[in-house]
């Protein structure tokens, strides 16, 4: 009887040694131990400052694993209990434990907001976008971007940070700080400006040299041929006509003669609003109190010259044209009403065109 009862504690002990190396074993086994599931999507959510026991007891009740004591002896083993980041997540019901550690130290992707500026847009317009978006608020956008310091630091010229900031469409996350926004705006401008001189690195250099222009009047004749062409292909002769208007022995006074230009003087006045100014409205058509409206610096038919600044965000090919225009010697252009315009080379044709077209 003695023997017998010996035999049946080693054999007790023997299988409890057996069952605890078999749970060792499995226990270490369990970082690559895929969940059983469907792959099924869940969404977790971590808040700021949650324990990871919390965290681990979340994804259990969600369905992403299966034993979150032993994840959580796991993190702990690993070391990375205390680096997992708050977010939301979006995970698998069949991913290994190791792979769920991964994703919460890793962070959940940032949540980002698209705006896009158009082409042509002037940056108060951008900015109330940008604002519409929650993004960055419209009034702190403006006052930075008339900001003498902040211009300085960008290495802008000028009175404001108009036409250095790109029409694109942009990812930010809400909310982004007013200068970063900008920032980022003046650098993807810089990208695609030093593109464009690049492409066209022989003209740019001519008209550089020929009208002794630095970035800044590039930027702003560019702003200008934003707002009047409406074809692309238009857009190198627009370019040229102010250009020639510019140079031209034939042309004099130097008046570029752009409404586009009257109407940012009024939408966007420096030093108050011009007399001329006073109850016109964006929607209104352009009349003779703004026409002789000597007031409004960005008055081109009245005063000579570029205006004070660029009056609209440029795009790429406003930019190109502006710094590749196509040759020709016109110096008048009117629209045909349908986004297309008549180039002449006299005022004679062009007073014959603009009987046609528009009266």
């Amino acid at each position: 009887m003695r023997r017998a009862g010996r035999k049946i504690a080693v054999a007790l002990v023997a299988a409890l040694l057996m069952g605890g190396a078999a749970g060792t074993y499995w226990a270490l086994g369990y970082p690559e131990r895929p969940r059983t599931g469907d792959g099924r999507l869940v969404e977790v959510s971590v808040a700021p400052g949650e324990s990871f026991a919390q965290v681990a007891g979340r994804l259990h009740d969600r369905g992403v694993i299966d034993h979150p004591r032993l994840f959580r002896i796991y993190a702990h083993r690993r070391g990375v209990a205390n680096q997992i980041r708050s977010g939301t997540y979006t995970l698998h019901d069949d991913m290994r434990p190791r792979e769920v550690v991964d994703v919460l130290i890793e962070g959940a992707p940032d949540e980002t907001i698209a705006v896009t500026i158009p082409e042509g847009y002037h940056m108060l317009e951008a900015f109330e976008l940008i604002d519409e978006r929650g993004i960055a608020s419209r009034a702190e956008l403006e006052s930075l971007a008339f900001d003498e310091s902040f211009l300085r630091d960008q290495g802008i010229q000028g009175p404001s940070a108009e036409g250095f900031l790109f029409p694109d469409t942009y990812d930010f996350r809400a909310p982004t700080p007013p200068q970063d926004v900008l920032r980022r705006m003046i650098i993807r401008h810089r990208e695609v400006w030093n593109d464009v001189r690049e492409a066209h690195a022989a003209s740019y250099q001519r008209l550089r040299e020929e009208l002794d222009w630095t970035e800044r009047e590039f930027i702003v004749m560019a702003s200008i041929v934003e707002k009047e062409a409406r074809k692309a292909d238009e857009s190198p002769r627009i370019a040229q006509v102010f250009i020639n208007r510019l140079t031209s022995s034939r042309f004099r006074p130097r008046l570029l003669q752009t409404d586009p230009t009257i109407r940012y003087g009024c939408m966007v006045p420096l030093g108050g609003e011009p007399a001329g100014c006073r109850g016109w409205e964006p929607t209104d058509r352009l009349r003779r109190a703004q026409l002789d409206d000597a007031d409004n610096p960005y008055n081109t038919y009245q005063h000579e010259g570029l205006p004070p600044s660029p009056i609209a965000l440029p795009g790429r090919t406003a930019l190109e044209a502006t710094v590749s225009p196509d040759g020709s010697d016109y110096l008048y252009f009117v629209s045909r009403n349908d986004g297309t315009h008549v180039f002449s080379r006299t005022y004679a044709e062009h007073a014959r065109a603009v009987d046609r077209y528009q009266r």
